[in-house]
């Protein structure tokens, strides 16, 4: 690549050490939506080197059998020659080089249409080249394995080491004319298109309802992939299609209106009059209920103990309190959509029906014909509830209200400091861990008291006999809950895919509890504590997050 090549050789002629040793002395890591980086010049940048042919070859006998799904969004970078478009293109010709049949779609599609394929298609794994929601500059790699969930441990840490092991490109591997030559490529757009839009109908449950309903849905896809493919799925639900805008229609990788393409900056992203804003929390709480509520009337003699929703364990607790009045199971993972795919994939192999599952930054799946997050059929099955609830004079406002009056007010908030500099980062989790003497953690907040504290990274938890965590340990990442006496639950953890340190933060009252003003403003005092006690911003020089 003329462009990267260039842009080392732009650092070496000017001298400029660190930066080069930045680029070429550490390697991307996965992190929990897969390998995410800024396009550029350098081993620790996404660029044309990023290959997994190695593993796929010693994990699977009948490779060159089953072949391997490759999808793409719209994402680019001009400097560097890096599209989406581009990187699919020599991830596909790699493996063609290699005889093993390639499922290369020949437009862009959105992300669950790639672990959607390596279902259908029995491939044995399959890649979907973007960053989703991340700012402009960054791209990424997500790769799924034959389950069709994303891959987990020690996948990831088996791929890393066959790339090191594997650094040097053979030849043939830049050569990208292959996806137009060779007999091994096939396009699987029409098929996969076809067949997603026709298990989109398990999840629908009031078609007549929507052809007819006097609601109109907008949509957006923030210069994303997403606008072909949501009207589709309105068609398929018997809505009229939804009405685009117009601005923000067709994918564009510069994401021009937007100061960045993602939801969680619900005010930035959209220019709001009276709206309400839901937060992923609140939506979770709609699907939880709307979900079970049609599998209840759809399925009169069905054992409720056979069903589970899941949730990452920095989400709203609500469906654990729907869970634990209605009788169905509830289970937490850790964050990350891969961990919820790969458990999802556990509970159907023993014959238990998953209805939905959630992650607060908005990622929800509704049924499991995908295993990872999948915004266009979440999309449609709000349209379905919005429609549904129209019929009853019900407002999705109301609804919500509802449904916190019924199972208990989830009050939460979930926000993030900036820190570009990870031994700061190091230093704020430590000090936690050692807090009082060494080995200890707090017991107090300010005023407020600790009843336990959980630790992912070291897989500590006071709240178990054994004082070890019931979740999988996750060394590479910092991650600390508490739970508060006054029955609050705070977690600190570190991003995955950004210099983030992120809060998240939850009162759970009971069912009778109807004070919401009290709960807010007790949420609101447990925060500021959190964050002056333990990570002191003006000290350790955090950004805030600029809403």
């Amino acid at each position: 690549n003329p462009k990267t090549k260039e842009q080392i050789e732009n650092l070496l002629r000017n001298g400029m050490n660190k930066e080069l040793r930045d680029r070429l002395c550490c390697r991307m890591t996965f992190g929990t939506a897969g390998l995410r980086s800024a396009m550029g010049a350098g081993f620790c940048y996404i660029n044309d080197l990023t290959g997994m042919y190695k593993y796929l070859e010693r994990c699977f006998s009948d490779f060159k059998q089953r072949g391997f799904v490759v999808g793409y969004d719209t994402r680019g970078q001009v400097t560097s020659s890096c599209s989406s478009q581009r990187l699919a293109k020599l991830t596909a010709a790699v493996l063609l080089a290699k005889d093993v049949p390639v499922y290369l779609f020949s437009r862009y599609v959105p992300t669950p249409f790639v672990p959607y394929a390596v279902q259908e298609l029995k491939a044995v794994a399959g890649v979907m080249i973007t960053a989703s929601h991340n700012r402009k500059e960054d791209n990424g790699y997500k790769v799924y394995w034959e389950t069709g969930a994303q891959i987990t441990s020690p996948h990831d840490k088996e791929i890393l080491k066959c790339i090191e092991e594997c650094v040097e490109p053979w030849n043939g591997s830049w050569n990208d004319n292959l996806v137009d030559t060779s007999p091994l490529k096939k396009d699987p757009l029409q098929d996969i298109c076809k067949r997603y839009m026709e298990d989109l109908k398990k999840i629908c449950f009031h078609r007549d309802l929507n052809s007819k309903t006097t609601l109109k849905f907008v949509h957006t896809s923030f210069h994303g992939v997403g606008h072909d493919y949501v009207q589709l799925a309105f068609q398929v639900f018997g809505f009229k299609p939804p009405i685009p805008v117009p601005e923000q229609k067709d994918p564009d990788p510069e994401f021009s209106t937007v100061k960045c393409p993602n939801p969680e900056e619900g005010e930035s992203v959209l220019v709001f009059g009276h709206w309400k804003v839901f937060t992923g929390n609140e939506l979770a709480a709609l699907f939880g209920w709307w979900m079970f509520d049609c599998w209840k009337k759809s399925k009169s003699d069905a054992d409720v103990k056979n069903v589970y929703m899941l949730a990452t364990t920095v989400s709203s607790k609500i469906l654990k309190a729907i869970a634990l009045k209605e009788g169905f199971h509830f289970e937490e993972t850790l964050p990350g959509f891969k961990w919820i795919g790969s458990r999802i994939k556990d509970l159907l192999g023993h014959g238990k029906e998953v209805l939905f599952a959630f992650e607060e930054s908005i990622g929800f799946l509704c049924g499991t014909s995908v295993l990872d997050k999948d915004g266009v059929s979440a999309a449609v099955v709000v349209a379905e509830m919005a429609s549904f609830l129209e019929t009853r004079k019900v407002t999705l406002t109301e609804q919500l209200a509802k449904v916190y009056e019924k199972y208990g007010y989830h009050m939460s908030k979930t926000s993030y400091f900036l820190c570009y500099d990870p031994p700061t980062i190091k230093t704020i989790f430590e000090r936690i861990r050692n807090f009082e003497s060494p080995g200890e953690y707090p017991k107090f907040c300010g005023a407020f008291a600790i009843l336990h504290v959980r630790d992912i990274t070291t897989g500590y938890d006071s709240s178990q006999p054994n004082k070890k965590s019931v979740l999988p340990v996750s060394k590479n990442s910092q991650m600390i809950t508490f739970t508060f006496q006054n029955g609050c639950v705070a977690t600190l953890r570190t991003s995955g895919t950004e210099p983030k340190i992120k809060y998240y933060a939850e009162m759970c009252a009971s069912p009778g509890q109807s004070d919401t003003a009290l709960l807010e403003e007790e949420l609101k005092k447990l925060i500021d504590a959190l964050i002056e006690n333990f990570l002191e911003p003006s000290k350790n020089g955090l950004t805030w997050r600029s809403v």
